[in-house]
């Protein structure tokens, strides 16, 4: 909860970076639950031809911002701007100020606004030839007993990265797409993006996650990747051998989850003898490879050693899609609780694209090879 005794936040020194600070000294609780991210399988655009605004939501493993903006200017030229992870945002992206072009501030002048503007507190840019009178009404203005113009900026101005504008930008983004209310896992890129435009593109993400909300933390598959496992180095911690082995690699590995991949063909051994002219993957196929997937999540959580995991219990299994010939199986499995006394229990679910094929809750027992 912030409260504000304002009609609006503050501006303080025009970027974020002072919220941040408050926010640290205020303190961080990490919570127990576990975060739930949206994924998309479809690129969300947004454009305003008026405007020449172009906002792309794409795909991705990571939540990721590129924005680019241009004014036509001589002096604030083209500029782009990145953020590959939110752990950069404190240091790269919240310190950039806000800006504005001369012309811009003498409207708010004009209407009375911006009382608490400063030229510390915000980036201004100067378009046009400047009077001495505009200068010296401008000095009035700001309090100051002149105003100076250097290479385009007001007042000897000193940037904090050559491209604080574009980094603004994307500030600005961050901000405006938390409106969403949903953490995203998707790659933004943001052609000349303004409030009104993050906005818009904003309610068209939240429509998209709200029409397709049984798609919350689905995997990601990019097979241009390298694997974390590949076969080979799975053949090293996993018993399993073909043609029972029914994972062909590890996408991603935390100490708490796990994703895999298995390709499903039309010469697997299986299909022979399972719907003969109707090839239907078996649904206790699906659940081995979840519990091999899981196998090397929980071995990777143990102490040096080769381990071997065996089935306790299997429960609450749901088979709501047929997996066939030429599907990609994304197998993922969590942890429900902290591996305790050699005991593994996770939640494992089967995706194909972005449909839930199965799902059920593992146990299982962890025992040292001799």
């Amino acid at each position: 909860m912030i409260e504000i005794n304002g009609v609006e936040i503050p501006i303080i020194d025009g970027s974020s970076a002072p919220f941040i600070k408050i926010i640290e000294e205020a303190g961080v609780l990490e919570q127990d639950e576990v975060k739930i991210w949206y994924t998309i399988d479809t690129n969300i655009s947004f454009y305003d031809d008026k405007k020449r605004v172009e906002m792309t939501a794409i795909p991705s493993s990571d939540y990721k911002i590129t924005a680019l903006i241009d004014f036509n200017s001589p002096v604030l030229g083209p500029q782009h701007a990145g953020l590959k992870s939110m752990k950069d945002f404190k240091t790269d992206i919240a310190p950039c100020r806000t800006f504005c072009f001369l012309h811009e501030l003498e409207m708010l002048i004009d209407n009375n606004l911006i009382k608490g503007g400063d030229i510390n507190n915000a980036i201004v840019v100067i378009d046009k030839a400047v009077t001495d009178e505009e200068m010296t009404r401008l000095a009035k203005v700001f309090g100051r007993e002149k105003m100076e113009v250097s290479e385009g900026y007001l007042n000897n101005l000193e940037l904090r990265f050559p491209n604080e504008p574009a980094r603004h930008k994307l500030l600005d983004i961050v901000g405006d797409l938390a409106l969403v209310g949903y953490p995203v896992k998707a790659h933004i890129i943001a052609n000349r993006p303004g409030h009104s435009s993050n906005v818009e593109f904003a309610k068209k993400i939240k429509q998209y996650i709200k029409k397709n909300k049984q798609h919350k933390d689905v995997p990601f598959y990019d097979p241009n990747l390298t694997p974390v496992y590949n076969q080979q180095q799975m053949e090293k911690t996993l018993p399993h051998r073909f043609p029972f082995l029914l994972v062909d690699k590890i996408i991603e590995l935390s100490e708490t989850k796990i994703v895999g991949v298995k390709n499903v063909t039309g010469s697997e051994y299986f299909f022979q003898g399972h719907f003969p002219g109707n090839p239907i993957m078996p649904g206790v196929l699906q659940i081995e490879a979840l519990a091999q997937t899981g196998g090397i999540l929980c071995i990777n959580a143990m102490p040096e050693g080769q381990y071997d995991t065996y089935f306790l219990k299997i429960e609450n299994c749901k088979f709501k899609q047929k997996v066939v010939p030429g599907d990609t199986m994304l197998l993922k499995m969590e942890l429900i609780e902290p591996i305790r006394r050699g005991i593994c229990i996770m939640h494992g679910s089967v995706y194909v694209g972005n449909k839930l094929c199965a799902e059920g809750d593992l146990t299982a027992q962890l025992v040292k090879r001799n």
